[in-house]
């Protein structure tokens, strides 16, 4: 039987990150998340003009898939990045990516010239090149951080991520501002859209200089004789990418039925879903502050800490799915978010603890899983809140029914934290079977 521990073998004697290190490594990802999160409502509006006579379905379908674009170059390129910085040293890469993402936003400046296949192949190659950014920040924390700090550094990289996200919004607001001191009280959409993309252009090209400039060094990687057979390595690391794949499946099928609410209940205003969306942010936002000033993820067995999510994210859609007063929806949608948010940390923090030498392997194919996850969910959600509306929420808890069992009847499958003695904090080897 092979041994498991060649895929969790976590370096010790790491070049620690500064604290600017660290602070444009954690701006990398909020770039990334503020650059999707604020062109995305634009969308609607800024395609009409560049597609006239289409009707809004159409202009809907293509924002549906535009976002798959996206996700789809996420999935290519993640996994692809990954492997590759094993070889060649991580910090490289990570430039390559933010040049390759600037350098799609800014094709997005002349949608005339490209024409409607320009913006998908746009989008599709900002997801690609933001494959290179997603896992590989991960991985610089991970190869460059003390294992008694990362599960804090995890745990303030995945808020970094919901507040770029949070901050979309307010770039759109900047950018209105900026159309007004021009002499433009109401911009019309597709000049918003032109001054965001921009924004998000300028703030990917300062995060780049600032990455460029303060880089760690590349760590020298032995490869051990377990490093020969990537193939097996993968297969170990496949429950982290499953669990990933199917939180992230069910949460973008929750997210795009909270959209749909408006149709199922009148009394529910587009505030009231802006509302619904917030709380579900911050909801996770403040969950990854606890993880971080408690440093649980340290503390308790992450198969327990997973499941204890799981089961907040199936309570959360089961009250979604049969309750239908605007206040259990609150509730349900609370204790989703609480519960995912708790769930997508400890997969993070287990991820990191792979041996260097695949670390870009292992946190390549958890982007990639999540990517999947994202497309195939948005499309399953979109097709079975057509078929059975509210009770959505219920049906999409069954394969986090799934995952709970198989997490618990298995337990041996999942890393898990001790310490051992010589080091202040490790992760144990993945168990073998005779276990």
């Amino acid at each position: 039987m092979a041994n498991r521990s060649s895929l969790f073998n976590p370096r010790v004697d790491c070049v620690p990150l500064r604290r600017w290190q660290l602070i444009w490594l954690a701006a990398a990802v909020f770039v990334v998340s503020t650059g999707y999160g604020a062109l995305m409502p634009l969308l609607p509006k800024w395609l009409g003009p560049l597609m006239p006579g289409a009707s809004a379905a159409e202009i809907a379908r293509h924002v549906g898939m535009l976002s798959g674009a996206y996700a789809a170059g996420i999935l290519v390129g993640a996994p692809l990045w990954g492997m590759v910085s094993d070889r060649v040293g991580r910090g490289r890469i990570l430039i390559m990516g933010m040049i390759g993402y600037v350098a799609s936003l800014l094709l997005l400046l002349l949608p005339d010239l490209f024409g409607i296949l320009g913006i998908y192949a746009m989008r599709g190659a900002a997801g690609f090149f933001v494959g290179a950014i997603v896992p590989l920040v991960p991985a610089l924390v991970a190869e460059h951080t003390p294992q008694s700090q990362r599960a804090r550094r995890f745990a303030w990289l995945s808020g970094m991520s919901l507040v770029g996200f949070l901050f979309g919004p307010g770039l759109i607001a900047l950018a209105a501002s900026i159309a007004w001191t021009f002499g433009q009280a109401s911009p019309d959409p597709e000049a918003l859209a032109q001054i965001v993309i921009g924004l998000s252009a300028l703030l990917g090209a300062l995060t780049m200089l600032g990455l460029a400039a303060t880089l760690p060094p590349r760590n020298a990687i032995e490869a051990g004789p377990e490093d020969a057979n990537g193939s097996l390595q993968a297969l170990h690391a496949l429950p982290l990418w499953g669990l990933s794949g199917t939180v992230i499946f069910v949460l973008s099928g929750f997210e795009l039925g909270i959209v749909l609410q408006g149709q199922q209940h009148s009394a529910l205003s587009s505030r009231d879903i802006a509302w619904m969306f917030a709380e579900c942010s911050i909801a996770m936002l403040l969950v990854n502050g606890f993880l971080f000033f408690t440093s649980l993820l340290e503390k308790a067995p992450p198969h327990l800490l997973a499941a204890t999510g799981l089961i907040l994210a199936i309570s959360g859609l089961v009250l979604l799915g049969q309750h239908q007063s605007q206040q259990w929806l609150y509730v349900g949608i609370a204790l989703m978010a609480v519960g995912t948010g708790l769930v997508l940390p400890v997969v993070a923090f287990l991820a990191a603890g792979a041996a260097p030498r695949t670390l870009g392997m292992m946190m390549g194919g958890l982007a990639a899983a999540a990517g999947l996850g994202q497309t195939l969910g948005s499309s399953a959600g979109g097709w079975l809140f057509g078929a059975v509306g509210q009770h959505s929420f219920s049906w999409f808890a069954v394969p986090l029914g799934a995952t709970l069992l198989l997490l618990m009847a298995r337990p041996g499958w999942w890393p898990s934290t001790v310490s051992s003695p010589g080091v202040s904090s490790t992760t144990r080897p993945w168990r073998s079977s005779a276990e």
